[in-house]
Formats: C-alpha cells, sequence, structure tokens
C-alpha cells in the first residue's frame, strides 16, 4: 500500500491547502471483484476475458499482460494465468456499491466511468476532517464495505487529481499540495498528460522531449506547430496545471454504448453482424430505459494490430428505435468493410451520442407512434417481464456471442 504527500524541497511532507479534489479509482477493477468472491484467486495471475483481456490482477501485469491485449498473447506472457469468464451483473453490483460509498462521503461526485470518480470534499472539513483524512477514510470504507483495494489522488484540478491516482496505484493514497504539484508533474513521463497516446509521444520522443517539464518549458506556438492547434493548446495547459473544470454533478451521460470482444480468430461478415445486432438491441434498450433518444450513431472498431477506427453518422432526428439505429450502424459497418477484411477486428462497439430526454424532442409529422416504436415498447415489456433471453432475434440464434460491456466512458 502506497500513501504519501508530495513534499516541497527536502523540507518533508506539506499540508495540503486547496488540494480538495479526490479521484478515487478502483483498482484492477473485475480482476479484483474476482478475488474477492474467489478466495483461491488471491495472490494469483488473474486475467478476466479470455479472447481479449479486460482486466489483468497486478500479479498477471507483473508478466506484462494488458487490457485489450489478445488472449493467446496474454497466456504466452504468463503461463500461469488464471483465466476467468466476466461476470458483468457482479460487477455492476459492485461499482453501485462503491459510489453508495463515495456519495456518503460527499454530495459533489462526478462519475467517470463504472470504477472511477471524482470527489469534491473542500467544503467538509469542519465535518469530515482534511482532504487527506477524508480520502484515507474513504480508502477503508470502500474495503471494508465491498471488500475492494481504492486508489485515491488527492489535488487543486481534476486533472492533477487523476494523475496523482496513477502514480499511487495500486491501493494506494497520494495528496499533492498546491505549493508542490508543478514540481511533482514536471518530473513525470510525458504519457502521463491526458491525450498523449503512442503517437503524440513518438513525435515528442522523436525532438527529445520526455518529460512533463520539458513540455512545460516550450511555448504554445511551439506545441501547436508540432501538435496542430488543438492538441498543443491542450498539452501547454495540462504541462501548467491550467485546468479550471469543477467537479460536475448530476451531468447527464452524454452518450451510451456497449462493446463485445470478437477474439484474435478470423470474424466473419456473419459474425460481425450478429455482434452488431446484440449491440443495438441492448443499447437501444437501455436508451428507452433511461428516457433518453440520440442523435449521433458511432461505430467503434479495434483491429489485430490493437489500431482503432471511429466511424460516426448523424440521423435527421433524434430517436431510440432500434431498427433506425440498427440500418445506420450497418451503413457505417459495410463502409469499414474492406478495412476489417484487411487488418482483422478483434472488438466492435456501439454507441448513440448527442442524447435528450425523449419527452423535449420535437416530434415529426405524422404524430402517431409508427409500427418500430410499438414493436419496441411490446419487446420492451416481454424482457422486463421474462428476462433477455425471452425473446430474440432469428440471427442470434445459436451464437455465443460472449458478454458486452458498457463503453468507458458511458
Amino acid at each position: 500500500m502506497f500513501v504519501a504527500s508530495v513534499a516541497v524541497g527536502t523540507g518533508g511532507a506539506v499540508g495540503a491547502g486547496g488540494a480538495t479534489i479526490l479521484h478515487a479509482d478502483l483498482d484492477a477493477f473485475y480482476a479484483s471483484v474476482e478475488q474477492r468472491d474467489h478466495p483461491g484467486l488471491r495472490g494469483r495471475p488473474v486475467i478476466v476475458g479470455g479472447g481479449v483481456v479486460l482486466a489483468a490482477s497486478y500479479e498477471a501485469k507483473a508478466f506484462g499482460v494488458r487490457t485489450a491485449m489478445g488472449g493467446a498473447q496474454a497466456r504466452r506472457l504468463c503461463p500461469k494465468a488464471i483465466v476467468v469468464e466476466p461476470r458483468m451483473s457482479a460487477y455492476t453490483a459492485a461499482s453501485k456499491a462503491v459510489f453508495d460509498v463515495f456519495e456518503h462521503t460527499t454530495p459533489l461526485v462526478e462519475g467517470l466511468s463504472i470504477d472511477e470518480a471524482f470527489l469534491e470534499v473542500g467544503g467538509l472539513r469542519r465535518v469530515s476532517g482534511t482532504p487527506a483524512e477524508i480520502a484515507t477514510r474513504l480508502r477503508g470504507e470502500v474495503l471494508d464495505q465491498v471488500g475492494l483495494p481504492i486508489t485515491v489522488g488527492v489535488a487543486r484540478t481534476k486533472f492533477l487529481a487523476k494523475v496523482a491516482s496513477g502514480v499511487a496505484k495500486p491501493d494506494g493514497l497520494l495528496v499533492v499540495p498546491p505549493e508542490a504539484e508543478l514540481a511533482f508533474l514536471h518530473r513525470l513521463s510525458v504519457e502521463r498528460l491526458w491525450g498523449v497516446g503512442p503517437v503524440t509521444a513518438r513525435k515528442l520522443r522523436d525532438r527529445g522531449i520526455t518529460t512533463v517539464g520539458e513540455v512545460a518549458r516550450l511555448t504554445e506556438a511551439v506545441l501547436v506547430s508540432m501538435l496542430g492547434r488543438a492538441s498543443g493548446r491542450h498539452l501547454h495547459a495540462l504541462a501548467h496545471n491550467d485546468d479550471p473544470r469543477p467537479v460536475q454533478v448530476g451531468r447527464r451521460r452524454r452518450s451510451i454504448g456497449s462493446q463485445r470482444a470478437l477474439g484474435r480468430s478470423p470474424t466473419s461478415p456473419e459474425a460481425v453482424d450478429a455482434a452488431v445486432v446484440a449491440l443495438v438491441d441492448r443499447v437501444t434498450r437501455r436508451m428507452r430505459a433511461a428516457g433518453r433518444v440520440g442523435r449521433t450513431v458511432v461505430l467503434r472498431l479495434r483491429f489485430d494490430d490493437f489500431t482503432r477506427a471511429t466511424r460516426s453518422r448523424t440521423l435527421a432526428q433524434a430517436t431510440a428505435q432500434t431498427e433506425t439505429v440498427l440500418a445506420a450502424v450497418r451503413d457505417l459497418v459495410a463502409t469499414a468493410t474492406p478495412t476489417v477484411e484487411r487488418r482483422g477486428l478483434t472488438l466492435v462497439g456501439v454507441a448513440v451520442a448527442n442524447l435528450a430526454a425523449d419527452d423535449a424532442v420535437q416530434l415529426a409529422l405524422p404524430f402517431d407512434r409508427d409500427r418500430g416504436s410499438a414493436l419496441d415498447a411490446a419487446l420492451d415489456g416481454v424482457h422486463d417481464r421474462f428476462g433477455s433471453a425471452a425473446v430474440t432475434r432469428a440471427v442470434l440464434l445459436g451464437r455465443d456471442l460472449g458478454p458486452s460491456v458498457p463503453l468507458l466512458p458511458d
């Protein structure tokens, strides 16, 4: 377990002052749930998901296993790993229990995904103690009540709190006081900056720029010339810890989506279509249950070489109708088919964005409900009463597609 407060100079730990934002992030979430529920897995390398790694315990990560890695490669790196099938219902229940702890800690909680959130605790000093004390208590309560390890970073900005939690993992707590934030941030590698993936990191490292401090010493104009206007300005701000975003409570999700791993074996067009059908059914049902409609349909693909591609289409009118969304997704799949045939496909995801409340959208003529909406409503009623397997599509009969998981952030 790692617990620390970043020091200034050589004088030791200092007060946290305005560092009031917590970034709480569960450690190897899916794998930790499996180890919690199955004592025989504790302390052993665990991989969740066979075709593609959905999560790996830290014992497996020590061998180089990473999320989104192909299952065969993961087993080569860690032959003694125990591979378990994902249990999405268990992970959802654990997430709900953890967020209950968050919301009992502070009313100001901004969820980022199923396993992480920002918490603002600046107004709780008199009743709950310092941010560091609150973070310590939070970690203890998550462990006692839910049985899972969680890492917390504490800082003045959301960006730096998330960086701090990343540095403190696993099972750690790191407080970065305002007077030490740049000294802490600037010694880190450029990959710690949000938005710096392999391509951007390579561009920077090709120019001898390896640390955040070296990025900070460049002018915004130089970064823009190297990386483009948006990326250059973004990285210049983050390198100086310029992140004014507050913790936003009750922010409605911007998209609803789901994804499914397909494995590393060749995938036929029929298998891809079956996966797409199942995903669209799941996504649109969730939209209707949440009273949401959306205009932008998004298709996300991951290829055999782990590169990714995204295709999207904006509809004329917001909808939650399954057939409308499915038709748009199938059109997007058709445009990507040549690339899929060339590079193989390991994961497909479907999302609907530009969401709005279904009662706030102007209806198009004619106003009466069409047959598609009526069918959706009837099927939703059957599924709610008898379960999701009570009625299924013919294209899905006899197919074991494996589990689908929410797109994160969702």
